[in-house]
Parts: structure tokens; C-alpha cells; sequence
């Protein structure tokens, strides 16, 4: 076992001196069928992204494919997934199993306008016109603590999968989380494979944004302590295997300040070494961010800044990788040198008598990025990019249906405006997502 992982057991075994044991849970199974649900979400999903200097060709997942480049893509497509979660078998160890299964559908696309990552794409290079894919897992439990291998969505701010797509992303491995003392909850695992929103397969290989399919396997543990509702604390260690070990911390308070005001700070810190065959280059970063969140009623601003150390850039493993608070709609803000501030404002119509409208602006800067002493085995390398600088503009507004037949359905409209420099890794790209989705219970 590595290090990180008994360092982190050995906090969550100090703060069990300071506080109390919760009641188990198994001992409260009422059974296999008995605690089992069934939900499905149906979503529709319009995505047009155009970049408005042609065709691009940088890393990760923005990179063009060969038909794109003209830079402008267009597709629409509706998915359906289920979700089956069992309850708990009754006595000391519940066993149990989850269960999903996900059909896409494309309605419009191709022709060159594909690379949305909304559908799989085919062998004559164009996008399926329907995929489905299934998995689960088997679980246990004993206590508090549940034990799950199998294939499943999940997050932290190691490693996560994201659901920014028609269908979500999804990993296989262990998983493991503990929560037997009353504030905290443990995290640990170990996956070995990924299946991304563009693909039916369980067994795609990790995938780092920027660098690429690198590691075989990724193991992480964690945790977070909450003494308080307006506190928590996490601590968390990863390794990608010949690629790097990651640490993490985050601290999250919210000071309450009384007439529905309140302020709030959130910071994140990661430090990431280089190891084994250094297989995504020589990495030896610092990189953080800390925002602060004034809320007065219906209305919060926020104000944000992120730092990014080194020459190495800030990469990251599975959609939802990253907490770092810059990371928006488009741009992760996280080429190597960089320095960005955001500034947001977010709106709850509900004070002024449209309930369930929320309505949200966002403006984000980046400079003094220095790509050109990354090493190339990274993605962020290029020999011309100096003192580059880029922002982004994001408008949303979103809508949940309050009551009746449609209750839950949810209008979600999303709109980004990108520009930077010439040599800044992410172009000039303009952006619209618009997304429906209606959740059902059915169990």
C-alpha cells in the first residue's frame, strides 16, 4: 500500500478520537427487493461549437479529426439511461448489485459537422445513428462501509467521470467508501478502464485530456471531514501508474451572516510529482485556486483565482478530474504559467415569481501562459506559444418545471464565447448547448 493511502487512514483514525461512531446502516436493510429503485432520465441534447478560425488542431478533446476542418460541428441526439440500484441483503454483510443500461440516439450530425463528443463515430468516420451499452456492479456491505467492483459513474477531485455529454462517462474497478464516524466520509480505489461519452465500449483505456491514453491503471484515497454543515475539509492521494502521483486539498466554509446573506470560500490545492516512466513528461507542480461566494437573497457573486505552477500545465484524469475553480464550460484555464480571474453572478428567479428559473453570467481571464519549456511528451508543448492570454464568456439559464405532469422536467440553454491569442492552445470558438432532460421514478 502506498503511503498516501495509510496516511490518509491514519487522519481518519485520529479524528475517530474526537467524534462518534454512526449507527449502522446494514443493520437496518430491509432486503435485497425491498430497498432496490428504478429512475430513468430521458435527455435531449443540441450542441453546435464553431470555431471561428477554422480548423483546430490542438490536444485533448478538442483536437480536429480528418473531415473537421472547417472547425464547425453540429449535432443533436436523445439518450435514455436507466439506473437500478438493489437495497442490501439483511445480517452482517448486505450484499447487493446496481445496474444500468444507456440507449443514444442521433438526430442530427454528420457530414463533417461531427467531434461533439455526443455520439460514437463509426468506421465510415461518421456517427452512429444508435448505441446502447450496459454494466453494474456487485456490492457489499458491512456497517457503514461499502465495497463495489464492477463499472459505475463516480467523482472526486482525483479522478471523476463526467456527464457533460448525452451520456455519461463511466469507469471499471473497485470502489470503496466508508462512512463509520460522524463527520467523516471515506474514499478509496482502483480503476482500470473508462468508457467516454463518445463510446459503447467498457474497456477504453484511461484517458489524461491533454496527454492522451497514458497509465494502465489509476488507485486513489481520501477523505472528508465535516465538524459542521458550514465546514468540510478533504485530503486525497492518487497515482497513475508510470505517469504521476497527485495530492489534493480542499477547504470549504460558508460564513452565515444573517438577513439571507452569507460568504463563502472555497479553496483547492494540488501539488503532482512525475513518476515510474513519466510516460505524460517531467512534472512538478503547485497549481490552486480560491473563490469567494457573497450571497444576499436571490442574488451571489463570485469571485475567483487560479494559478497554474511550473511548465508542465495542469492535465487530469476523467471529465470531472478537476476542481479547480476556472475550469468552466470551454477552457480549463490550465496551460502551464498560467494566472486567470473569473467573475460570476447568478440569479434565482424564484424572488421574483418565476420559482424554478435560475439564470447565471460568467466571465473568466487567463495570461502569462508559457507552453514552450512543457515537456512534449505532455500535451501542452509549443515551441511558439509565449506570453499568451485567452478569456471566456458563459451565459446559462435553466428552468425546472415546479409541479403537474411535467414536474422536473428541466430547459437548460448554455452559452460560451472563447478568444485568445494566437498561439493559445484552445482557439477562438463560439458555443450553444441546449438540453432537456425529464426525470422518471418508476420503483
Amino acid at each position: 500500500m502506498h503511503r498516501f493511502t495509510l496516511s490518509l487512514c491514519g487522519l481518519a483514525v485520529a479524528a475517530a478520537f474526537s467524534q462518534t461512531a454512526l449507527a449502522s446502516q446494514q443493520s437496518e436493510a430491509q432486503g435485497f427487493i425491498q430497498d432496490s429503485s428504478f429512475n430513468l432520465l430521458n435527455r435531449a441534447f443540441y450542441f453546435n461549437r464553431d470555431f471561428r478560425n477554422g480548423g483546430f488542431n490542438g490536444a485533448g478533446t478538442n483536437a480536429n479529426k480528418p473531415g473537421q476542418e472547417n472547425g464547425y460541428r453540429e449535432e443533436a441526439a436523445y439518450g435514455i439511461m436507466g439506473f437500478y440500484e438493489s437495497g442490501f441483503t439483511q445480517g452482517t454483510v448486505g450484499f447487493g448489485v446496481d445496474a444500468y443500461g444507456f440507449l443514444g440516439i442521433r438526430l442530427d450530425g454528420g457530414g463533417g459537422r461531427t467531434g461533439t463528443l455526443l455520439a460514437p463515430i463509426g468506421s465510415d468516420g461518421e456517427p452512429e445513428r444508435d448505441w446502447s451499452e450496459a454494466g453494474g456492479v456487485v456490492k457489499l456491505r458491512v456497517s457503514n462501509t461499502v465495497l463495489k467492483f464492477g463499472e459505475q459513474q463516480f467523482a472526486n477531485p482525483v479522478v471523476g467521470t463526467g456527464d457533460a455529454r448525452l451520456l455519461p462517462e463511466t469507469a471499471t474497478g473497485f470502489f470503496l467508501s466508508s462512512e463509520e464516524i460522524e463527520g467523516v466520509s471515506l474514499d478509496a480505489g482502483h480503476i482500470t478502464a473508462m468508457n467516454a461519452f463518445n463510446s459503447s465500449n467498457s474497456d477504453d483505456e484511461l484517458l489524461i485530456q491533454y496527454a492522451g491514453d497514458v497509465g494502465d491503471s489509476i488507485s486513489w484515497a481520501g477523505l472528508t471531514y465535516a465538524p459542521a454543515e458550514s465546514l468540510s475539509l478533504s485530503l486525497y492521494g492518487s497515482q497513475v501508474e508510470d505517469t504521476w502521483r497527485r495530492y489534493y486539498a480542499g477547504l470549504a466554509y460558508t460564513l452565515d451572516l444573517g438577513s439571507e446573506r452569507s460568504l463563502g470560500f472555497d479553496l483547492n490545492v494540488y501539488r503532482t510529482n512525475d513518476r515510474g516512466r513519466a510516460l505524460a513528461g517531467e512534472i512538478g507542480n503547485t497549481d490552486w485556486s480560491l473563490a469567494s461566494k457573497y450571497a444576499w437573497g436571490a442574488h451571489a457573486v463570485t469571485l475567483a483565482y487560479q494559478q497554474i505552477d511550473d511548465d508542465a500545465g495542469f492535465d487530469y484524469i476523467g471529465f470531472d478530474g478537476i476542481y479547480l475553480a476556472n475550469s468552466v464550460q470551454y477552457s480549463d484555464f490550465n496551460a502551464p504559467g498560467e494566472r486567470s480571474w473569473q467573475l460570476r453572478y447568478d440569479l434565482d428567479m424564484a424572488s421574483y415569481g418565476v420559482p424554478g428559473l435560475t439564470l447565471m453570467a460568467r466571465y473568466v481571464r487567463g495570461s502569462d501562459i508559457d507552453s514552450t519549456d512543457a515537456d512534449d511528451r505532455g500535451g501542452f508543448f509549443d515551441a511558439d506559444a509565449r506570453n499568451e492570454k485567452h478569456w471566456e464568456r458563459n451565459l446559462e439559464a435553466k428552468y425546472i418545471v415546479q409541479s403537474g405532469p411535467a414536474k422536473d422536467l428541466s430547459l437548460r440553454v448554455r452559452h460560451a464565447v472563447h478568444r485568445g491569442s494566437s498561439n493559445q492552445i484552445d482557439g477562438d470558438v463560439d458555443e450553444v448547448r441546449l438540453i432537456v432532460e425529464y426525470p422518471l421514478s418508476l420503483l
